[in-house]
Parts: C-alpha cells; structure tokens; sequence
C-alpha cells in the first residue's frame, strides 16, 4: 500500500479545467503541493508555471512522470490519452488522479484498472460532484425519504452549439469522437450517469439512439436514452447540443411516491423539493474550486488518513453507460 506523507503533484496537462476548478486547490491541502507541469506547447507550460508559482515544467509526458521529486500525477489531458499516461505513471510507481471522463472507452477503463490491481498502485478520476455540498444535498434529501420511494429518474440537457462548434476547419477537439470518445455527450454526460450510480447503484441496462441534427461536426449531437439500475429502477436521459436558446435546460428529475426533486449539474440552479407541504428551494454554498473537497479526499487517502472511493473501478460503469447509449458495445 501507498502511503505518502507530502503529496507531490505532477500535472499532465495545463488547459482550461485546471485554472479553476482543480489546479489551486491542489495547494490549498496540508502535505499537498504542485511541483511540476507539462504540456506539450512550450509558451503555454511555462505561462502556467510562471503564473502558479510551480517550480519546474516539462514538454515530454516521460520526463515529468520521471521527476524523483513528484510523487503522485494528475491527467488532464482529452480523454484518448488518459490510459497510456495513467498507466505509464502508475507502472512508475506514482498514484494518478485523471479528469472525467476516465478515458475515451470503457475498454480503456478496464487497462487503467487492471494495471492499477497489478502494480498496487491507486487510480482516482474527478467525479467530484459526488463531494460538493449541491449534489451531498440532493443525496440526503433522497436518503432520508422525502419523497419516498424513488420510482423514475429523468435527465433533461439541451445547450445550442458553441461559437468553435462552427468552425469546420478547427474543430474543438470534444466534438472528435478518437480524441473524446464522442461528441459533448461524452464530456459533459459523465457527471450526470456518475453521480446517479454513485446514489443510485450501477447502471445495467442502457440503450441509446444518437443522431447529428445540426450537420456541424461528424459526431452524434443528439441522444435519447433509456436504463434501469441495478435495482430495478428505471430512468432515461435525452441530451441535445445544437438547440435554441429557447430550448437551453439543465435539469435531472427524481421522482418518488411522495414526491420529486428537480436539480442541475452545471448550473447549479436552486435544488426544488415538490412534497405534499409545497415547492420548497435549497441552494447549499459550493466552494470556489469545485474539486476541492475531492482533491482533499484523495490527498488525505495517499496519507492514509482516511478512504476515497472515487477511484478508476467505481468510475468505469460510466464509461460502459455511455459506450452503450452510443451504440460502441
């Protein structure tokens, strides 16, 4: 077993998600800092470095997985390389923490997996929904029954398509299903699927009917679904990426015989509780960076202070959800 007294972070990858959402937070947790980055674009590597006050940055993936002074590894990288440096880094001995999805397929899940049992060494993935006082509360609130049994789940998303989503010559690489997975689905879906089987259990019937409406990229842009938890519990999803204005909604539906609970995932609305008493509203307080309360958990797991269970085999189910919605199973 892994046990590190100072955890030293080694970032792979230095885009967007790490400005906010996850890299401060990774030196705001006693015996946790980052040491090292890497991209593979020179001037943005050492931009990033400059402005965090990180101490070394690198342009090879090998390199920095190499660095005796980092100990542990976070991947933020698209989703088709999180397998080939998750495991490079845990065949190095060092625990990884990958960004969601865990990877572009659910087979590579199961390679990050199976090297993880082999090696010893853990894998974590940032389904860190599963941590934030929103979504703890939306838990509790089902938890405690009140809205009873839970008979439906219902996910409703539609977004219109992005300014880069017209550029047919420039493509965002999350509409390129060998670098995503998929389309917006794969990237934004995953919190969804996840945090609903984290509460729910596994999902294990999924089917899924996908089609390109919008004609702007090759990958699907809009998704029905249908699937039934481990529990006999049914639920179905429909997810549209080139909607109107009009028709924009963030909003996961939990119905029961007392009741129903309507929240966001990404908009973080107010969470409604419709009972026999009325509409009532909630809105727990989020931290600044989102990931915060998970990058604690896992931090404190490598010092082996307490258990994190937002690791690479409770993070696979999702991957098999959606490579079946999407018709690759």
């Amino acid at each position: 077993m892994i046990q590190l007294n100072n955890v030293c972070w080694g970032f792979i990858g230095c885009g967007e998600v790490t400005e906010k959402k996850s890299g401060p937070a990774f030196n705001m947790i006693d015996g946790s800092k980052v040491v090292a980055v890497m991209s593979r674009d020179e001037e943005k590597v050492k931009s990033y470095a400059r402005r965090h006050n990180i101490p070394r940055w690198y342009t090879d993936a090998q390199e920095l997985i190499g660095d005796e002074d980092v100990n542990a590894i976070y991947i933020a990288t698209p989703p088709s390389s999180h397998a080939t440096f998750a495991i490079m880094a845990m065949k190095a001995g060092k625990p990884v923490y990958i960004e969601k999805p865990m990877a572009a397929s659910y087979e590579d899940c199961a390679r990050i997996n199976r090297i993880s049992q082999e090696t010893g060494v853990p894998c974590f993935v940032a389904y860190y929904r599963r941590y934030l006082p929103y979504f703890q509360k939306v838990r509790q609130l089902v938890e405690e029954g009140e809205i009873g049994n839970v008979i439906n789940v219902q996910i409703r998303f539609a977004q219109p398509p992005r300014a880069l989503d017209y550029n047919s010559t420039n493509l965002p690489w999350r509409v390129q299903p060998d670098i995503a997975g998929g389309g917006y689905f794969y990237d934004l879906a995953p919190h969804q699927l996840d945090f609903l089987q984290e509460m729910f259990g596994c999902i294990l019937e999924a089917e899924g009917y996908t089609s390109n409406r919008g004609g702007l990229y090759q990958a699907e842009d809009t998704i029905s679904a249908c699937f039934k938890f481990a529990s006999g519990l049914p639920g179905s999803g429909s997810w549209c990426f080139v909607a109107h204005e009009s028709a924009k909604e963030d909003r996961i539906e939990i119905i029961g015989d007392k009741g129903m609970i309507c929240f966001s995932v990404f908009t973080y609305d107010p969470i409604a509780l419709h009972t026999e008493r009325g509409r009532e509203e909630i809105l727990p307080q989020n931290p600044p960076y989102v990931q915060l309360p998970l990058i604690q958990a896992v931090v404190e797991h490598l010092q082996g202070k307490a258990i994190c269970t937002c690791d690479g085999v409770s993070a696979t189910p999702t991957n098999w959800v959606m490579d079946r919605i999407l018709n690759k199973l």
